[in-house]
Order: C-alpha cells, then sequence, then structure tokens
C-alpha cells in the first residue's frame, strides 16, 4: 500500500510541475517538426502523437509540419530508380516530384488518422492548400537541383481559420511557385517559415541528434539552453560545425524574427516532446532569444 501511495505521489509531483508550463503557454501556438527514426518506428511514432494529442488538450494550440525522407528514399527505391542528395538535399527531378508528392500525402493522411484515433480532429494539408506556402526554386550553391522550393510566403489565415475551429493542422511540405509549379520544400525550412509566420510561441525540431553539444566528442557537453549570441559565437568559434551549423543557423533565424524559443531534441527519445516541455531538465537543447531564461517567465 505504501509503494502504491508513493507512486501516486509521484505522479502527482509531476502534474505540480507541469502546471507553471500549461500556464505559460495555454493558448499559445507551438510548431512541431516531425521527422527521422520517429517517422518510421511505430512506437516512437505513436509516442510522439500521443505527446501533440496531450498539448492539445492541456490547451496549446500545436501545428505539425512533418517530412518523410526515409519514406521517399524507400518508395524511389521501389520503383528502380536512385535517390541523389546534394548538400543534404535531396536532387527533385520530375519523376521523384511525382514520388515525394505522393509519399508525403500518404504520411500526411496517416499522421490525421491516428490523431483522430486519440480522439483529437486533424486535418492534413499540404503547402498547395490555400496557398499556404508560396515558394521560388532553390538553388544550392548555384546548383539546379529541380524541384526544390524556398519559402517566399505563408498564408497564415489558413492556419488560424484551423486552430480558431479547433483543429490539429498537420502539414505537408509540398508547395507551389507563382506559376503553379509544384515544389519539394525541406521540413525544417517549411517549419521554420510557418513558425514565424504564425508567431510561436516555440518550435520543436524532432530529428536524430540529441541537442547541441559544446564538444561533439564528449556527451556530458550536451547544451540544455543557448541564447541566440552565445550560438553565434560557438558558431565563430568553430565548435558549432558539420551537419549541426545548418540546424543551428535556421534556429538562430526563427528566433530572431519573433519565435521566443526553438528546441532540438531527440525524436528517437519516447515522449521527448513531454519531457522537454513540462520538466524542470528537459532534454535537449533550447535555443532562446537572449532576453529570455529556458524555464522562466521573461
Amino acid at each position: 500500500m505504501k509503494e502504491e501511495m508513493e507512486e501516486y505521489l509521484e505522479k502527482a509531483s509531476v502534474l505540480i510541475e507541469a502546471l507553471p508550463y500549461i500556464q505559460r503557454f495555454n493558448r499559445k501556438i507551438i510548431v512541431i517538426k516531425y521527422g527521422g527514426s520517429a517517422m518510421v518506428d511505430e512506437k516512437l511514432k505513436k509516442s510522439v502523437i500521443e505527446d501533440v494529442v496531450l498539448l492539445k488538450l492541456v490547451g496549446f494550440k500545436p501545428i505539425i509540419v512533418h517530412g518523410g525522407g526515409k519514406e521517399i528514399s524507400r518508395w524511389v527505391g521501389k520503383v528502380g530508380m536512385e535517390p541523389h542528395f546534394y548538400e543534404g538535399f535531396r536532387v527533385t527531378d520530375d519523376d521523384t516530384m511525382e514520388i515525394v508528392e505522393m509519399v508525403l500525402n500518404k504520411v500526411n493522411k496517416s499522421l490525421v488518422e491516428k490523431v483522430q484515433e486519440l480522439g483529437v480532429n486533424a486535418i492534413g494539408v499540404s503547402g498547395k492548400d490555400g496557398g499556404l506556402l508560396t515558394v521560388k526554386q532553390k538553388f544550392v550553391n548555384g546548383k539546379d537541383i529541380g524541384h526544390v522550393g524556398d519559402v517566399t510566403k505563408v498564408n497564415a489565415q489558413v492556419l488560424y481559420d484551423l486552430l480558431e475551429k479547433d483543429f490539429l493542422p498537420i502539414v505537408a511540405p509540398i508547395a507551389m511557385d507563382e506559376e503553379f509549379n509544384t515544389y519539394n520544400v525541406n521540413a525544417d525550412d517549411a517549419a521554420s517559415a510557418i513558425a514565424q509566420a504564425v508567431h510561436a510561441e516555440k518550435l520543436a525540431f524532432l530529428s536524430d541528434v540529441e541537442g547541441v553539444y559544446l564538444d561533439k566528442d564528449d556527451p556530458e557537453s550536451l547544451m540544455s539552453e543557448l541564447h541566440v549570441s552565445d550560438a553565434r559565437r560557438l558558431i565563430r568559434e568553430g565548435k558549432i560545425a558539420g551537419g549541426m551549423l545548418p540546424k543551428v543557423q535556421n534556429c538562430i533565424d526563427v528566433v530572431e524574427n519573433g519565435v521566443s524559443r526553438v528546441h532540438i531534441l531527440d525524436g528517437r527519445i519516447p515522449h521527448c516532446l513531454l519531457l522537454e516541455i513540462f520538466t524542470n531538465k528537459g532534454i535537449g537543447t533550447a535555443i532562446l532569444n537572449d532576453s529570455l531564461q529556458k524555464f522562466g517567465q521573461q
């Protein structure tokens, strides 16, 4: 009996610890970029969707922006094609674009289904719907990589309308340019553009990295919070480099354009969203505006 009581008290203390965060972010928009292993492993997928649904039910206004790179590569292989990448971006010719759109729409509706199963109404849209995302063709180091787009405009009203009607929007990063040509958009870029346009309180990147390390070879050097000025200094000093560099640079741009907090989380950890948002310790790296404290109000 005593052990049972201690277990109940522990659960109660967890809820009490979450209370100030629920109060702080009630009715605030949070954008979640969902990608990496958490989209492939069914158990992880379930835990992510449970986290997002819980956020919705306790008063947050979540928006999911999803990728689907591993699934796209699988389907490209299925039809006998070879996936090609340049500087981390998928080279997207006409045939590949067809597969990308098919797969992302399939992924989108499967996520809608999983949210609906948990009793929350979700609506899946692509960047094409209602002109949600307008893009121009992206060139990487001057190289033409096909149907890959840079976001130039976000019609935030599409998302505001869905949120106002109590829907959970789930966005596939497919968009059109001004001439109505179809483009694939990097999901990180799409989530960043959307977070800025809707003035999100938080943007969370779920990926296959644990966060930002002061020393990439030292697992003990994970930084739980990083202000923009410190992030810039670490980039200048060469301590943030390689694949983490564009991700952190993206975070800096988002924070400097009005989003207070950006979280880099390891989506391979079950319930990583809840652990980062509702506990004092957190588990990833939060990149903050210089005027903010991670665990304070201002």
